[in-house]
């Protein structure tokens, strides 16, 4: 057996996900949700991944050192990044965004995008390319990045693409026309993402799909009176989870809220905030920045929310969603995001805002309506119950693999 590679098990299939980052302090949806995945494909399959060494989007810097790794029972192979992302990437993006708005788009100009973009790691697709035949299927997470787009067409024939797409002016690039056609299977994790590819690039209508989102599961038993002792925090408080950047938006939720406050200073409220800041958070004494958190901090902190606010307008699923229902806590989003407003519409846990006066009167909503608010709650729980069993995703992906 030579240098890297592994035999095949006897009775188990092997398969690798690729994904541009991954690890246990990874803070992004499409990586969390890849090794919520692949930890539990470890029960059915042989799982590797295939990512790359960086552990920071806004730069792709080179991070862990070793090549090869276990954690939680799958296999991560790392390789390097050959150049950070381009210091002139923005620049890049806008010009080539403003010539695409008007239909003017190709690929050449596109490779330059995706190369700028990063992360750019030809040794991964190098290793996708040269060991092909040692695993029976790749899942590929996520449609924007370098290892997808140079990745899937070295085995299409084997491939099965979980874009996580949503409306948002990549998705219309050109070189995502050839790129949807070719795997073998898609997974969409909702019926919101399903018409959208569909709809975009019809030829994906004749290649077989699974619509399935995540299972939610908790970790721990929340404690909310540990956090709020921890953290210091009285009263009612809404709360986000996840990167705080602007493509989530929130600039634009810390200028809703402190609006709110203004105009509703008797509810008292405080907006908690957890996961890395990218973007700059105002100096508001009732804004609580707690930075990354350990899992149990987080569900503790979910539980004890009045609700979970996400104001992006782009997401395909969004975990923290489905995490915040499962402890029966509505959430109130963006309603541009279709499959945000979905969800809200499906459970009737939630409630979505699309100016900043139906945010401020959600949360007037919330807080005069008791009897309401309590069966919000109960909706949330029922609609994870019903829709996200880990049980039913994972034997949903072992049939779409074990058809490849």
């Amino acid at each position: 057996m030579t240098t890297g590679q592994i035999e095949k098990s006897e009775t188990m299939k092997k398969i690798a996900l690729v994904n541009q980052r991954y690890g246990l302090e990874v803070n992004g949806g499409s990586e969390y949700y890849t090794r919520l995945i692949a930890e539990r494909l470890t029960k059915a399959f042989e799982v590797d991944v295939i990512t790359t060494r960086a552990i920071d989007y806004t730069d792709w810097k080179n991070h862990y050192t070793a090549d090869e790794e276990d954690i939680n029972g799958v296999h991560v192979r790392r390789f390097s990044v050959d150049k950070l992302r381009a210091k002139d990437f923005n620049e890049y993006n806008g010009a080539y965004l403003s010539r695409a708005a008007s239909g003017d788009t190709d690929t050449a100009a596109e490779q330059i995008w995706f190369e700028k973009q990063g992360p750019y790691s030809p040794d991964a697709v190098n290793y996708i390319r040269e060991h092909k035949d040692e695993y029976d299927a790749f899942i590929f997470v996520t449609y924007l990045y370098y290892l997808t787009v140079m990745g899937m067409p070295e085995v299409a024939e084997k491939s099965v693409f979980i874009p996580t797409a949503h409306e948002e002016p990549f998705i219309h690039f050109k070189t995502f026309e050839r790129l949807f056609t070719l795997p073998k299977a898609f997974v969409f994790l909702t019926d919101e993402e399903k018409a959208l590819v569909n709809g975009l690039f019809p030829e994906t209508a004749e290649i077989p799909s699974k619509v399935m989102g995540t299972g939610v599961e908790l970790p721990c038993e929340p404690d909310e009176a540990s956090f709020r002792s921890k953290f210091g925090i009285t009263g009612d408080y809404i709360i986000y989870v996840g990167r705080i950047d602007e493509g989530k938006d929130c600039p634009m939720l810390f200028r809703y809220f402190t609006e709110y406050r203004k105009r509703c200073p008797e509810h008292g409220l405080k907006l908690v905030l957890m996961g890395k800041a990218v973007c700059d958070i105002p100096k508001h004494p009732d804004i609580i920045s707690l930075g990354f958190v350990s899992e149990e901090d987080k569900f503790s902190g979910i539980a004890g929310a009045k609700a979970l606010v996400l104001p992006s307008k782009f997401e395909s699923l969004s975990i923290s969603v489905l995490e915040a229902m499962t402890l029966s806590v509505p959430v109130i989003v963006n309603g541009v995001c279709e499959v945000l407003k979905g969800h809200c519409v499906k459970s009737n846990g939630g409630l979505y805002y699309k100016n900043y006066f139906e945010f401020e009167g959600i949360l007037r909503y919330i807080f005069s309506h008791e009897g309401e608010y309590a069966l919000m709650r109960k909706n949330a729980k029922k609609y994870i119950d019903d829709n996200y069993r880990w049980e039913v995703i994972i034997d949903s992906f072992k049939e779409v693999i074990d058809n490849i």
